[in-house]
């Protein structure tokens, strides 16, 4: 004779989290887009920079939003070669201002962008900032610079963001032109 013998049995578990939460977060970006234009106005070079914004100029963004603090005058200028780092501030940082005292020259001073109105978690220039190239040589990207000053090279005010090309340094000449276009947007 033979015997079989079967075991039945029914497992069952449960669980509660408590104390759960939700996260949600925003960071920060930032994109230039240059049209170099020569003398006689055909386009030469089309380039787009995804910057970074520096710790500084988040802190700046918050206290200015949170705090109903004034921000200043908002330029943009030209950076020469030297890398962008997120610890940049205006007073310290390892690339050169070009403009001035660093080739290639620009007409005026700094330029000052004009912003539309933000939607969609973006704000835009509204127009074109443009750069009159007076000199000949290279230029590495562009920066915002917040509550400074519009003189080149000064080091005064937040450095907000900066870029570099994303193809690498441009040569330009006297005569041209960049047009440079910059949104900003909160993801």
């Amino acid at each position: 004779m033979h015997n079989e013998k079967t075991n039945i049995g029914d497992t069952c578990s449960a669980s509660v989290g408590r104390g759960a939460s939700y996260d949600e977060a925003m960071s920060l970006h930032g994109t230039y887009q240059i049209v170099c234009h020569d003398k006689f106005g055909d386009i030469k070079w089309v380039d787009v920079i995804g910057n970074l914004v520096t710790t500084v100029g988040k802190n700046s963004t918050m206290d200015t939003m949170l705090g109903n603090v004034a921000v200043g005058a908002v330029v943009m200028g030209l950076k020469g070669t030297g890398t962008a780092l997120v610890t940049d501030t205006q007073a310290s940082h390892t690339w050169l201002e070009v403009g001035l005292a660093n080739a290639p020259t620009y007409s005026g001073s700094r330029k000052t962008p004009v912003f539309g109105a933000a939607s969609a978690g973006a704000k835009s220039t509204s127009t074109p900032v443009v750069f009159t190239m007076t000199g000949s040589g290279t230029v590495a990207g562009c920066f915002i610079n917040l509550g400074g000053s519009a003189t080149i090279d000064n080091t005064t005010g937040v450095l907000f963001s900066a870029g570099d090309f994303t193809a690498g340094s441009k040569t330009v000449t006297s005569g041209d032109t960049l047009s440079v276009s910059y949104t900003a947007t909160a993801a």
